[in-house]
């Protein structure tokens, strides 16, 4: 449970050094300075308020011996509103406690009617999980709280649907279990009182419109039953919190944005790692720290400076030394485990069995790992934890002193929801952003109004998305015949997406409605991780280890890798990825592996195109290709390259949409632009483009990808592709495509006014550039917008 109490006392070891004066420390193992910037973000006090009178003495009593003495006033307001029958978000920041907010009506409704239900959704299994356990030591009679997700042993799944009053689950579960056994589950529905939907912001672009409908799919089910469920929902600080879970539940929502509860300082540095000598031969320790181009696309022989993963190790380890419990966020699963491992080994070489103190923590561990990794760091067993954005989410993780975060994590959001993991029950804390070799992370923290000036994003989804829209409609005639009333619950393109369906031979119309004419269920991946996940298998012992997503097996487990498990080296002997499994052999080799693979992007059929002379626009089907097809090994003493080693995986292959626009090169030439610029050029403009779609398309631009080239085989001139990152397309290309001149010439302003000198986080940068950011030039793809929009057609 989040913090919810100035009263509230953390658990663990005793106070460390101030903030402050760990922040002096750190910088004093340098000769240089890394501290670029350092913002203070003062101490605020509570504003408590009284119990609502229907919070009954049990329950009050109840949360007094938990250390809640009295609710906040934020939280009062959104459980008031919550009781009186209103659905309500609490969008309020980190530690501010959510949770009480959903807890006090959903408590007290449970205790004064003994029949009725609440059910619990969270985005990750470690935060239900958690909030198990919180509701569960209230110790409040009747309630009986379970997790139902894919761990639940099959011996408690039934016991859980005729008992449990307090389901907490997660939305897959939900799609995948819950609502397809509808039947089984109807005396829980029909008694359902309340739906939570714990930190709604994390459900955005497809995912999130695919959950909308998954919400729509259960309060249709429940009003099968007789039941109106109140849905109280918690998200972190975001733009316009009302709008978006409105969108998601399709309800009016009330939003509660005031933040009443007390909140320590934080101080907060921009840690830029030292350059490292220019003789030293050494590669970097990640893939994100490869050396730069000059924004033309000419070679620019820089220093390269320290990893961030080594940088975060270290700081991990001096914190650790120092007696501070400390989170690292780490971007990947693989720098997650190299952090912790070169964390554990300093510390150990500086005193033996140190290194016992600090693990990681991420996706594909084991539930029993899990587990045990979070009581171990509630606890105060573990001083410091590497994890992926596993942990960026509410578990309940009192008693932190300090948060490192390596890498900007691609939002504002994120950020400061990762920085709001320490400094719970009113202590001083400390957060690091430690910036990679990456020009988007050195414009932040050498720009820091960039992060501390500006505001959080809005969550961004579209229900109306006919891509996710048909699937989730045959899923519901799959639970129960569509009727025309359900067509009003699923909105806008219900009906267009029925007849498509009709059209297709999946639905049949009857008098009464639409029917599911299969035997067997459609396929709908809510994540589209890419695939099942693949099973990580000692082979000498035949010890499940974890698990991997189909998405990353190729570039984790192929043969010959080296591949990480809480700080145990193994050697992938063999990927079967027809059975699903990788066989690993325990070694320690001294050498590490980083997989190297190559994208293409052919056209496969145009549906629609605008001859503007010197410019074409264009929409159609692309195929985008990838393939891993090499790894180099790299010494981890030195980051020197050993050897590069051909691998023969398959292909993968994504079918999908796109938009895309092609310039003749004499265009550029009269426009200035070099030929040695037009990739920069080309690669700025196309970054613009994926940032401002979401203007026109309410998409996500985690959802779209992109490929900017100075000549494609298929147009055979110098091209920018924008496309959907789901197969067979979401929608969002064409609407790039409907408004391209009004998306192109926000593109345009956005770069254009920007006051950066050769480009930003704000224009032209992207946070999820696999280039590096590189090349980019900002002057020549206003150049290159300027020949687009003089020539197409408004």
């Amino acid at each position: 449970m989040e913090s919810s109490s100035a009263a509230t006392v953390s658990a663990g070891p005793g106070p460390g050094p101030a903030p402050a004066d760990l922040l002096r420390r750190l910088r004093a193992r340098g000769a240089a300075d890394p501290v670029t910037h350092v913002e203070r973000v003062p101490a605020r006090a509570g504003v408590p308020a009284p119990w609502p009178s229907w919070a009954t003495a049990e329950l009050r009593e109840a949360f007094t011996r938990r250390g809640v003495v009295a609710p906040w006033q934020h939280q009062a307001e959104a459980a008031n509103l919550a009781y009186e029958g209103q659905h309500v978000v609490v969008a309020t920041g980190t530690a501010s406690g959510k949770s009480l907010a959903y807890q006090l009506p959903a408590l007290a409704t449970l205790l004064a009617d003994p029949r009725a239900t609440v059910l619990y959704l969270a985005p990750t299994k470690a935060l239900a999980a958690d909030q198990l356990r919180a509701v569960a030591a209230l110790e409040l009679e009747g309630v009986r709280p379970a997790c139902y997700d894919g761990d639940t042993p099959r011996t408690e799944r039934e016991w859980i649907r005729r008992h449990s009053r307090f389901v907490l689950t997660n939305p897959d579960m939900l799609h995948h279990g819950i609502l397809p056994g509808h039947a089984q589950w109807s005396g829980f529905l029909r008694r359902l009182a309340y739906v939570v939907v714990d930190e709604c912001h994390t459900y955005r672009g497809v995912f999130g419109s695919h959950v909308a409908h998954v919400l729509r799919r259960l309060r249709r089910q429940c009003a099968r039953f007789g039941a109106t469920p109140v849905f109280v929902l918690a998200s972190a600080t975001s733009g316009d919190p009302a709008t978006a879970t409105g969108r998601l539940t399709g309800l009016p929502v009330t939003a509660v944005t005031e933040d009443a509860s007390p909140r320590g300082g934080v101080t907060f540095a921009l840690w830029e790692p030292p350059l490292l000598p220019s003789d030293s031969g050494a590669a970097p320790l990640d893939s994100s720290s490869v050396p730069a181009q000059a924004a033309g696309g000419h070679d620019d022989l820089r220093q390269i400076r320290r990893s961030a993963l080594r940088e975060t190790a270290d700081l991990l380890a001096d914190t650790v030394a120092e007696g501070v419990r400390t989170l690292a966020f780490v971007r990947s699963r693989k720098g997650a485990e190299v952090v912790a491992a070169n964390a554990r080994r300093a510390l150990d070489d500086a005193v033996p069995g140190l290194g016992d103190r600090v693990a990681a923590y991420r996706g594909g561990y084991l539930r029993e790992e899990r587990r045990e990794l979070e009581r171990a760091l509630l606890h105060g067993d573990l001083l410091g934890l590497a994890s992926t954005n596993a942990l960026e989410l509410g578990v309940d993780l009192v008693g932190l002193d300090a948060v490192l975060i390596c890498g900007y994590p691609g939002t504002r959001a994120s950020l400061w929801q990762q920085a709001g993991r320490a400094g719970r029950s009113g202590q001083e804390a400390l957060a690091v952003l430690v910036a990679r070799d990456d020009p988007l992370d050195t414009y932040l923290v050498h720009h820091p109004e960039a992060i501390f000036g500006a505001p959080v994003e809005a969550t961004v989804l579209d229900p109306a998305n006919p891509y996710v829209l048909a699937p989730q409609l045959a899923c519901a005639a799959v639970e129960a015949p569509l009727t025309p009333a359900d067509l009003v619950l699923f909105g806008e393109g219900a009906k267009e997406a029925v007849d498509g369906l009709v059209a297709a031979g999946a639905l049949r119309q009857r008098p009464t409605g639409w029917y599911w004419r299969h035997r067997e269920r459609p396929e709908v991946d809510l994540r589209g991780e890419g695939g099942a996940p693949v099973a990580v298998v000692e082979s000498s012992t035949g010890r499940l280890l974890g698990t991997v997503d189909g998405g990353s097996s190729h570039f984790l487990l192929h043969s010959g890798a080296v591949y990480l498990h809480q700080g145990v080296s193994y050697v992938v002997d063999q990927l079967d990825l027809a059975d699903g499994c990788a066989l690993v052999r325990a070694e320690e080799p001294d050498w590490s592996t980083h997989a190297r693979d190559v994208t293409d992007l052919s056209v496969v059929s145009v549906r629609s195109y605008v001859d503007a002379g010197p410019v074409g626009m264009f929409l159609g089907e692309v195929d985008v290709t990838s393939q891993v097809v090499s790894y180099q090994r790299r010494r981890i003493a030195t980051g020197e390259v050993i050897d590069t080693r051909p691998l023969d995986l398959p292909t993968r292959e994504l079918r999908t949409v796109a938009v895309w626009f092609t310039l003749s090169p004499q265009s550029l030439a009269l426009a200035g632009v070099q030929p040695a610029d037009v990739p920069g050029a080309l690669h700025a403009a196309e970054h613009a483009a994926i940032g401002l779609l979401p203007l026109m398309a309410t998409c996500d631009r985690w959802d779209i990808g992109g490929l900017s080239t100075a000549v494609h085989p298929d147009t055979e001139a110098p091209t920018v592709f924008v496309y959907d990152g789901h197969p067979g397309g979401a929608g969002f290309a064409e609407r790039a495509y409907g408004t391209a001149a009004a998306w192109l010439r926000a593109t345009r302003d956005a770069i254009a006014e920007c006051g950066c000198e050769t480009g930003c986080p704000s224009c032209v940068q992207s946070p999820k550039c696999g280039n590096g950011n590189n090349p980019l030039s900002k002057p020549d793809a206003i150049r290159v917008l300027d020949v687009v929009l003089t020539n197409l057609p408004d």
